[in-house]
C-alpha cells in the first residue's frame, strides 16, 4: 500500500453510466431495492458450549425483495457483546444487513456460542476460538448450499465477513489466523485439538471457509503479525477514544484484564508495511462502536463499507482527488502514514515461548509492600491493576526477575501481568497487600 492519503468516494454521481463494472446500473453502490426479505433462524450448524451442552447455531438471512440475480455477493455479519452477550438481531447488525440488502447484497447475521468461565486469559481465548469456528461453519454453509441446492444464489467468490467489537475480533481471526500453531502461545496443542482445531466441528465439514475480505468495526487481532503479505483486503473503522477495544494496542474490555490485543491502528500499520490492501477510517475522539448510537456516523460507516466493497467487486469509478475538497460528510479516508513494523511469523513450535502460570511466580503473597517477581523467561513490562482493571503501575525492565516496591499502595487485592520480550502476555495473578 502506498504511503499517501487514500480517498474513497462517496457520491452516487461518481458512477459513470458507461462503466463496464458491477456498478453500471447502480447496484451495490446505491439503494436499487426498496424492500428486504428476511428469513429468520436458519440453522447452519451446532456444537458444544463451554458448559458441555449442545447449541443450535442460527442465522438470519436478508435479501433484496424480488431480486432475480443468481450470483450475489454475500456479507456475513457477526454481533458484538464481549463473547458473553449480544445477538444476531442487535441494532447495528440489522442495520448493516438491511442497508446492504437494499443495495443488492445478500446478508447473513449469525449467532455463535457465547460465554466462558472462570474469567481468565485462557478461557477468553477459547471463547474467541469457538466464535471463529462457528463463523467458519456459517461460511461453509453457503459454500455447501452453492454446490447442492443453490437456494441462496450466492457467488462464493465474493463472500465478505465482518462485525462490531467481539464480532469484528471474530472476523479478523477468521481472516488472518490461518494456522493452529499461531495460537499455541495462548493454548497448548491438546487444548486446541480438543476444541476442534482452527476449522472446528460446528457444521458443514468438507467445504471451504475462504472469504474475500474482512470488515472490522472497532475490533482487534491478538497479534498484528498474523497478518501476512498476500492476505485478503481489510476495511477498518475505529474510534480513538475506544475504552473497550483499544484503537492501538492494549487490554480488551477494561475491568476484566484478560489479554492485550492489537487494535485497528496497529493493523493499519501492519497492512501498510506489507502491502496488504486496507482501508481505514478513524472516528476522532469517539468511543466504542459509535455508529450504533449515532445516525450520522452510521450513514458515514455504511458509505465507507460500501466504497470498500464496490472496489472489491471490480467497479471502475474514479475516486475523488484531494483538490476536489468534498464535504466532511462525503469524504472517507485512510490514515496517510505508513510506519508499521512487520514481524515475520514463526510457526515452529520449538521457537514458541510458552507462558503459563507455572512459569511466573510472585512472593510473598500476601506482601507487606515488597513483592518479588520470578519468571522462567525474560520479560520487558510489568503491569499492576486494581480489581476494576485500572492500570496502577507500569514498569519497564529487561529481566526474568525483580523486586517491586509497592509500599505506596493501600492495603487490598491487586492483579499483576507480565509481557515478554516477544509481546506475549502472561496470565493474571492476584496478590494481596497487608502492611
Amino acid at each position: 500500500m502506498k504511503n499517501f492519503l487514500l480517498l474513497i468516494l462517496v457520491s452516487f454521481g461518481f458512477l459513470h453510466s458507461n462503466a463496464q463494472s458491477p456498478c453500471t446500473d447502480g447496484r451495490y453502490a446505491s439503494d436499487v431495492f426498496s424492500d428486504v426479505t428476511l428469513t429468520s433462524d436458519i440453522e447452519f450448524g451446532q456444537n458444544a458450549t463451554w458448559t458441555g451442552g449442545q447449541y443450535a447455531l442460527k442465522l438470519d438471512f436478508y435479501e433484496p425483495e424480488g431480486d432475480t440475480e443468481t450470483e450475489r455477493p454475500l456479507l456475513i455479519w457477526v454481533h458484538g457483546g464481549s463473547f458473553i452477550g449480544g445477538d444476531k438481531t442487535d441494532f447495528d447488525m440489522v442495520t448493516f444487513s438491511e442497508r446492504f440488502a437494499k443495495k443488492g447484497y445478500a446478508c447473513a447475521s449469525i449467532n455463535y456460542r457465547l460465554g466462558f468461565f472462570p474469567i481468565d486469559s485462557a478461557n477468553a481465548v477459547k471463547a474467541v476460538v469457538r466464535a471463529t469456528q462457528d463463523l467458519r461453519a456459517a461460511i461453509r454453509y453457503f459454500y455447501k448450499d452453492k454446490q447442492t441446492n443453490n437456494q441462496y444464489k450466492i457467488d462464493t467468490n465474493r463472500i465478505f465477513i465482518g462485525g462490531s467489537s467481539a464480532g469484528a475480533i471474530t472476523a479478523l481471526h477468521v481472516g488472518y489466523l490461518d494456522d493452529a500453531c499461531e495460537i499455541e502461545d495462548y493454548l497448548d496443542g491438546p487444548t486446541i485439538d480438543a476444541l476442534g482445531g482452527i476449522e472446528g466441528t460446528s457444521g458443514n465439514p468438507g467445504y471451504s471457509s475462504n472469504v474475500q475480505g474482512v470488515i472490522n468495526g472497532c475490533g482487534a487481532l491478538a497479534r498484528y503479525s498474523w497478518m501476512e503479505a498476500g492476505d485478503i483486503p481489510l476495511c477498518s473503522f475505529h474510534g480513538t477514544a475506544d475504552g473497550v477495544v483499544t484503537y492501538n494496542r492494549g487490554i480488551v474490555n477494561p475491568g476484566i484484564p484478560l489479554m492485550y490485543l492489537d487494535g485497528s491502528r496497529m493493523l493499519h500499520e501492519r497492512a501498510c508495511a506489507l502491502g496488504v490492501e486496507e482501508y481505514f477510517y478513524t472516528y476522532e475522539g469517539a468511543g466504542h462502536v459509535p455508529y450504533a448510537s449515532d445516525a450520522a456516523l452510521m450513514n458515514l460507516t455504511v458509505n465507507f463499507i460500501r466504497d470498500f466493497l464496490v472496489l472489491q467487486l471490480g467497479c471502475s469509478e474514479t475516486p475523488l482527488q484531494p483538490e476536489n475538497e468534498p464535504s466532511e460528510e462525503a469524504i472517507l479516508y485512510a490514515i496517510d502514514d505508513c510506519d508499521g513494523n512487520p514481524v515475520n511469523e514463526i510457526c515452529a513450535s520449538a521457537e514458541i515461548v510458552q507462558i503459563n502460570e507455572a512459569d511466573f511466580t510472585i512472593y510473598p503473597n500476601p506482601s507487606n509492600g515488597d513483592l518479588t517477581v520470578d519468571a522462567a523467561y525474560q520479560f520487558n513490562t510489568i503491569r499492576i491493576f486494581n480489581l476494576q482493571g485500572q492500570i496502577l503501575k507500569v514498569q519497564e525492565t529487561s529481566t526474568s526477575g525483580m523486586n517491586l516496591d509497592l509500599s505506596v499502595f493501600e492495603n487490598g487485592s491487586y492483579l499483576i501481568q507480565l509481557e515478554s520480550n516477544n509481546g506475549m502476555v502472561s496470565k493474571t495473578l492476584k496478590f494481596q497487600l497487608i502492611k
